[in-house]
């Protein structure tokens, strides 16, 4: 199979720089997948998993908000955040996902309502994402 170089950066570190045979990304519009000679395209990422099939191996990041983008130079994501799925606690996220809903039912505002629902919806999303 023909490869293509991918980027997977987050605002912390390079997550994965390298070729690849195939990557599955979900996109706003739903998850798509990027093969070499992709036409170019750019969209916003949803809360999910991305896929990297490459050398033989297969790789699985949580992405969390950002960009993807397919060009002639090859597919990159600019993530807000990202984690190795190997790297994820089941037994975190649900506390995760408690600290959450107590930081809805305390806020203030409705600001801070609205930024903690967010966080909350992001973390069900991960865990549903994962199957745990």
């Amino acid at each position: 199979m023909a490869t293509f170089h991918f980027e997977l950066v987050s605002p912390e570190k390079l997550l994965f720089s390298g070729e690849v045979d195939a990557v599955v990304a979900p996109g706003a519009e739903g998850v798509f997948t990027v093969l070499k000679d992709h036409a170019p395209v750019m969209t916003v990422l949803k809360p999910g998993v991305v896929e990297i099939d490459g050398a033989g191996k297969k790789e699985k990041l949580f992405v969390r908000g950002g960009f993807a983008d397919v060009g002639l130079g090859g597919f990159t994501i600019l993530a807000e955040y990202a984690i190795p799925v190997a790297d994820l606690d089941a037994a975190k996220i649900d506390a995760d996902i408690k600290d959450a809903s107590e930081d809805v039912a305390d806020a203030k505002s409705d600001e801070a309502r609205r930024l903690a629902s967010e966080k909350l919806g992001q973390l069900q999303e991960l865990k549903a994402a994962l199957g745990l």
